[in-house]
C-alpha cells in the first residue's frame, strides 16, 4: 500500500482514497481547522458543505474540508477570519 499524505501545520498525515480534508484532519485528531473573525472556531459541523465552518486553506485556496476530497501532497493551512470568503 503507498503512503499519501496531505501536509497539516508541519505534520504529514495519512488519508485514505476517496476521504475528504475533513475526515482525514479529524481521524489525525486535529478538531480545529482556525478561527473565523468572531473567534469561533473553525471544524467540521454539518459535513455537506452548507455551513462554512470547516473553511481551509489547500495550496493557498480557500475551501470546505468537509468536501474537498485528499489528494498526494496537498498543502492544508488553517483559514483565519472571513476576507475573500
Amino acid at each position: 500500500c503507498m503512503n499519501v499524505m496531505i501536509h497539516w501545520q508541519g505534520r504529514s498525515l495519512p488519508f485514505k482514497p476517496g476521504e475528504t480534508v475533513g475526515s482525514a484532519l479529524f481521524r489525525a485528531g486535529v478538531m480545529q481547522f482556525g478561527r473565523a473573525a468572531t473567534g469561533q472556531a473553525r471544524a467540521l459541523f454539518c459535513g455537506i458543505g452548507q455551513c462554512q465552518g470547516c473553511l481551509i486553506r489547500v495550496d493557498g485556496r480557500v475551501s470546505e474540508a468537509c468536501l474537498l476530497p485528499c489528494r498526494d501532497g496537498m498543502l492544508v493551512t488553517p483559514f483565519e477570519g472571513d476576507e475573500n470568503v
